[in-house]
């Protein structure tokens, strides 16, 4: 069993393939975490109980213990996971155990996203019930274990079962202790067109938050937290990691307590959110997904693609091969016309191109991007033919249909505005900062939800559209709602994800045929919370393909390959005025889902050569980039090399991608180490016929090609024999 309880010990063992968790019941019935490590045979780690009492009067031995939903006001001192303001004034809450239920099975977390299954044999849950009896705070913690997935989901259902209101502050999804504090922390850190570097920080006596207050998960930060072995490698290593399937503002905190013991911890940020809890109400905790590798980094990463690949994206374009797309955003900006739309199109689709893209402009008097967001009218003077006409046009040469939309997002300067001017986020009295020239509109308001939908339907409805961009180029100012009593304002971030959340629900749901594509001025919402409703998300606005080798390696720390969408686009590049090969940009691009961003015809018959080739071998190898084992082999953060590789378990087939990105002079072969092969099996160079084994292609390594220009690239696909 994944779940076992042994009554005698007051042990509660959870176990994937690869990992324990367990806890345990003190003899104050107070709920502790004594182990999070590799796989143990019965989970009776009581003993360790034990070592945690000792040391200077002074020191109460509730800040010692291993608190598995630490509180505040008795002792503990850290970041609670759980707090409340009473009517007395107080914030002091002591849980005791009530009671628990083990099942097979998942629940689904009411108005969020979270991990699913598709049988109930895929999961076993468990939910410990616990009581604050002087304020009737009541907490379920519920956790899963996929097994097959190797995974453990955590999160919390608060009820208040007293007679008076309480105030939630902090309420964190994942708090968890680890034994001695000899680790290093990873997050993921970045700022617009250049998300998600790898930081590696030595632990220390201190605490390390990594936050957003900004309403999404941002640019900035991403909601995932790790901390692991001083040696901890891509291939080898313990690491303990955690990932908020959650949109919007967050806390991960990692700390260490004068004990000497670390602990991390990953929920909503209490800096704004609190939550007003009036008797019987009910308040749920997004989920958190908790990852054990003994394997390294690697290890980690995959645990995280296949459970977002399998189980938390949904819906027909999960498994189905994602159609090559060409997007007229930096080819043409505003100023386009219907019949230099229909030209771009002509053109790529005689290359192989499955999918055009209208971006934005195409609405109101959108010729510049300080007007019309709102108003999803169709501009009759760029396209007389509405969107239907132009959608049909492109539908006949072979292609599917895209289009761009901001649905969250209103511009002073729309008639929406105009008619309703308290529909966005704003204070009273104050002033309404604009960012890029518009405004948020209040999602927490179910009217500005169901205005959201209905005119969204309303194109989707009525043209052969396949495809949907869903931007959002703004972060949260003056994050209050004119719609909310005083008492709860500082719930406003959180309804805001709530509303945001039964939108996407409802469209997503109306429209199953639509490929819906993530995007918030790149990768400023990149998160397993948005993946839930969205396959994938655009990486970064970010194109140059030098940037996106860091880029995408550090995205696919979490987040699946086939989550990340990735363009070629013009060179110079639009974002750093880098040039770069055709070849170069493509083979970066081909580590997402591929694409182009560029006016094609612009480009030489030697470059469209390229272009067709390398759309060739992408309907060759989708299925393996898409549905493959992902390993990253060498780090651009660390070196002038990058290096990834796909490997298909089932059919045998590898890709490997290498790229340098500065040439050096009179130098050796750089050999590139491939992973997760079959060590007695033989692979054969699809390109150059080679035959290699696998033990070789891992130990002894491949040499590349010597370069004879900055910014090369090597694609290689072998096939097992």
């Amino acid at each position: 069993m994944p779940i076992t309880y042994n009554q005698d010990k007051r042990i509660f063992h959870l176990q994937g393939k690869t990992f324990s968790y367990c806890l345990f019941l003190d003899a104050s019935m107070g709920l502790m975490n004594l182990y999070w490590g590799g796989r143990l045979p019965d989970g009776d780690v009581s003993y360790l109980m034990d070592s945690y009492w000792g040391g200077a009067s002074f020191d109460l031995t509730y800040g010692r213990a291993p608190h598995e939903i630490p509180t505040r006001g008795t002792g503990y001192y850290g970041t609670p996971a759980v707090c409340a303001e009473n009517e007395q004034g107080n914030d002091v809450v002591k849980l005791t155990y009530v009671a628990h239920s083990i099942r097979s099975g998942k629940r689904r977390l009411e108005g969020l996203p979270a991990v699913y299954v598709e049988d109930e044999r895929e999961a076993t849950s468990l939910v410990i019930e616990l009581l604050d009896p002087l304020t009737g705070l009541h907490v379920e913690t519920e956790y899963t274990v996929m097994e097959d997935l190797d995974v453990l989901t955590r999160s919390m259902r608060l009820k208040n079962t007293g007679n008076a209101a309480l105030t939630l502050t902090h309420m964190q999804s994942a708090s968890v202790p680890l034994y001695g504090y000899d680790y290093d922390m990873i997050n993921l850190s970045g700022a617009w067109a250049r998300e998600r570097a790898i930081n590696r920080t030595p632990l220390n006596h201190a605490s390390v938050r990594v936050e957003s207050q900004r309403g999404a998960s941002s640019h900035e930060q991403n909601p995932f937290i790790a901390l692991c072995d001083k040696n901890a490698t891509e291939q080898a290593g313990s690491v303990w990691a955690m990932t908020l399937v959650y949109s919007g503002s967050f806390l991960a905190v990692a700390e260490v307590n004068n004990f000497d013991n670390a602990r991390m911890s990953l929920g909503l940020n209490p800096e704004v959110c609190h939550w007003r809890l009036a008797p019987g109400e009910v308040f749920q905790t997004p989920e958190a997904i908790l990852v054990y590798s003994d394997a390294g980094f690697n290890g980690m990463s995959q645990r995280f693609h296949k459970t977002i690949r399998t189980r938390l994206v949904r819906g027909v374009w999960r498994d189905q091969p994602r159609p090559i797309l060409i997007n007229n955003w930096e080819a043409t900006y505003f100023q386009f016309t219907e019949e230099s739309i229909l030209d771009i199109a002509s053109f790529a689709s005689k290359l192989g191109i499955e999918l055009f893209v209208l971006d934005d402009g195409w609405f109101g008097k959108r010729d510049q991007d300080n007007c019309s967001l709102g108003d999803w009218v169709v501009n009759r003077r760029k396209l007389p033919h509405g969107i239907d006409g132009l959608a049909r046009k492109i539908n006949e040469m072979g292609m599917r249909f895209g289009l761009w939309f901001e649905p969250e997002m209103v511009s002073p300067d729309s008639d929406l505005y105009r008619a309703h001017p308290d529909w966005c986020l704003h204070v009273d009295g104050r002033s309404r900062t604009e960012a890029r020239q518009q405004q948020i509109l209040d999602l927490s308001r179910r009217e500005v939800q169901d205005y959201i939908i209905d005119a969204i339907s309303g194109v989707l409805s009525n043209a052969p559209i396949g495809y949907v961009k869903w931007d959002m180029n703004r972060n949260m100012t003056e994050y209050f709602s004119g719609n909310c009593a005083p008492e709860h304002q500082m719930e406003t971030q959180h309804r805001y994800m709530l509303g945001l959340y039964r939108v996407l629900e409802t469209i997503t749901n109306a429209y199953p045929d639509v490929l819906f594509e993530g995007c918030s001025g790149g990768g400023g919402r990149f998160d397993a919370g948005f993946l839930h409703y969205m396959p994938q998300v655009w990486t970064s606005d970010d194109t140059d393909p030098v940037e996106r080798l860091a880029i995408q390696y550090g995205t696919s720390m979490v987040y699946p390959p086939s989550a990340m969408g990735a363009h070629v686009s013009a060179s110079p590049n639009h974002q750093t005025g880098r040039a770069t090969s055709v070849k170069m940009r493509a083979e970066v691009a081909l580590g997402g889902n591929f694409g182009f961003e560029l006016d094609l015809s612009k480009l030489s018959q030697q470059d469209l050569e390229t272009v067709r080739q390398t759309v060739q071998t992408v309907k060759e190898v989708r299925a393996t980039l898409q549905k493959g084992t992902f390993f990253r082999l060498e780090s651009p953060f660390s070196g002038n090399f990058a290096a990834w590789q796909f490997v298909d378990e089932e059919s045998g087939d590898v890709v490997l991608c290498a790229y340098q990105r500065l040439v050096k002079p009179n130098p050796t072969a750089h050999r590139v180490f491939a992973q997760g092969l079959c060590p007695d099996a033989f692979y054969q160079d699809i390109a150059s016929g080679a035959t290699y084994s696998g033990s070789a292609l891992m130990h002894a390594g491949l040499p590349l090609p010597i370069a004879t220009g900055d910014y090369s690239s090597w694609i290689y696909r072998f096939h097992r024999q």
